[in-house]
């Protein structure tokens, strides 16, 4: 099953989420209170934590969640796999995914410690469809369209 490892705030844009205990997602805007949020396509963004295992074992040390800025860090849902279009519950939520990965404009503390960053390659953003509450241990399920 796949299920929420945490929910990820901040205010600002280019520094790390803070974890926090659940998150309103508004329909077509993204997290309330989230410096993302807004009427476009990247209005929240998922990372799973077996991507961020896969720095863990480079030697990155921990990742705490949020480090990489997601709103989301997921488990048991290999995320960058998802087409374009895939629709997932999350929660209270419906999300449809819009992009896969992005492009990194500047090298995060991630990058620097290990070389490498995984969030532009295997973060993912989505826009809400649904909005509602989102919190760590909801269950994660891939809607057939």
């Amino acid at each position: 099953m796949a299920s929420v490892v945490s929910v990820n705030i901040s205010g600002l844009k280019g520094v790390c989420k803070e974890a926090v205990d659940e998150v309103k997602l508004i329909k077509d805007f993204g997290i309330e209170g989230d410096a993302h949020a807004g009427n476009w396509h990247r209005q929240l963004s998922l990372l799973a934590q077996e991507s961020v295992d896969k720095l863990t074992a480079l030697g990155a040390g921990e990742l705490k969640s949020g480090i990489f800025a997601e709103n989301i860090r997921t488990e048991g849902l290999v995320l960058h796999t998802l087409p374009i279009g895939t629709k997932l519950r999350i929660g209270e939520c419906v999300v449809e995914v819009t992009q896969i990965g992005k492009e990194c404009h500047a090298h995060c503390e991630v990058y620097k410690r290990v070389g490498m960053c995984i969030m532009p390659l295997e973060g993912i953003f989505v826009k809400v469809l649904e909005g509602g509450f989102v919190r760590p241990k909801d269950e994660i399920t891939h809607l057939k369209s």
